[in-house]
């Protein structure tokens, strides 16, 4: 079975050092915020281009935290896309302010610049670009905007650890960057972990004190609440940021693999902006039977998915009360022809062309 994403794989690669460092942190003293935690906060921060990073328990509270420290919550209204995790949007309500969803560039999936003005009003507080399928968004018209409007731009980077635009890596180039670091991410932990990234030390200084309870010195200054991550989560991020741009490197050469053999079949196949060095969390296609050829790979052996089958203002606990503009039509209408086939760093050659020779089977 060939499956869509496979985290025990990159486990296996890294199996003697995890095991090393999760040893090392159960035999400690130490296992909630500590060592492990300042070193990769700091590693990580290196490696993004920030001055700051901030470990949290996770990727939707790294954006609810994020909103929180930049003053935005309830009455506030913050723009991001419908084709995106519902945990976007989750951690925006979370933060208690309104989500406000736009329609998305057919070319490369992520917000269309040119829906904001219609949705912009005086509660109007962030824009969240959420950078998909480790492609990036195209910043510079949103970056404007913000300025021109005065709004904060959060860059929701968890499906794109690594990727640059224009030379600089993503979370390095909005107010602040946050980070999923679900186990299949490309820089993905053993269970639940976030980081948030930043330029500004006040802001890195406010995250750190609302995922604790907003303590300082142990006095809750802010309204906190606990979002801590773990020493063993911090060890092992530790060991998989060392790789990660190898191992993203893995990634494009299966994505060169798939151009190359698939570029004469009926498919769509994924479009990278010119000012973006991608890191191909997932290799999304367009056809026009999705369903069919999901089965037929499955048939095979093969685990396709759909990423995202539904958009999130049609998910019954969103239709009908989250706002989003007039028209959504590239949004809706992708969902039934995107299919994401396999990737990730330890897909053999042989899984590769076995993926290709399967769709050449289904479109012959």
């Amino acid at each position: 079975m060939i499956l869509c994403s496979n985290p025990s794989e990159q486990f296996k690669s890294y199996q003697s050092e995890i095991e090393q460092a999760i040893t090392a942190v159960i035999r400690s003293s130490s296992y909630i915020l500590g060592e492990q935690v300042n070193l990769l906060e700091r590693e990580f921060a290196d490696y993004i281009g920030t001055s700051s990073s901030v470990g949290v328990a996770n990727g939707t509270d790294a954006i609810e935290i994020a909103l929180r420290a930049l003053n935005v919550g309830f009455g506030d209204e913050v723009i991001t896309v419908s084709h995106t995790a519902v945990a976007t949007i989750a951690a925006i309500e979370a933060s208690g302010a309104k989500a406000v969803l736009v329609d998305i560039d057919p070319k490369f999936y992520t917000l269309n610049p040119n829906h904001l003005e219609e949705v912009l009003t005086k509660k109007t507080k962030a824009i969240i670009a959420v950078h998909l399928y480790g492609n990036a968004v195209d910043l510079d018209p949103i970056l404007s905007f913000c300025e021109t409007n005065q709004l904060f731009l959060i860059e929701d980077v968890s499906q794109a650890h690594g990727a640059k635009y224009k030379g600089r890596r993503l979370g390095s180039i909005g107010d602040i960057g946050c980070f999923s670091c679900y186990p299949t991410k490309n820089l993905g932990a053993i269970g639940d972990a976030g980081l948030v990234s930043t330029n500004n030390l006040d802001l890195a200084e406010k995250v750190r004190m609302i995922r604790e309870y907003g303590w300082q010195n142990r006095t809750s200054i802010l309204q906190g609440r606990n979002s801590r991550l773990d020493e063993i989560q911090a060890a092992i991020l530790r060991i998989k940021l060392k790789y990660l741009d190898a191992d993203n490197q893995k990634r494009r050469n299966i994505a060169k693999f798939y151009y190359e053999k698939l570029s004469l079949l009926p498919i769509v196949l994924p479009k990278i902006h010119e000012d973006v060095e991608p890191v191909f969390h997932l290799f999304v296609i367009q056809v026009a039977k999705q369903k069919k050829l999901i089965s037929f790979l499955k048939k095979k052996g093969i685990i396709a998915g759909i990423h995202y089958p539904l958009p999130v203002h049609l998910h019954p606990a969103y239709k009908g009360r989250v706002v989003h503009s007039e028209d959504m039509s590239v949004t809706e209408s992708i969902v039934n022809k995107v299919i994401s086939l396999p990737i990730y760093p330890e897909l053999s050659n042989s899984d590769s062309n076995l993926i290709v020779n399967a769709l050449c089977e289904f479109f012959k």
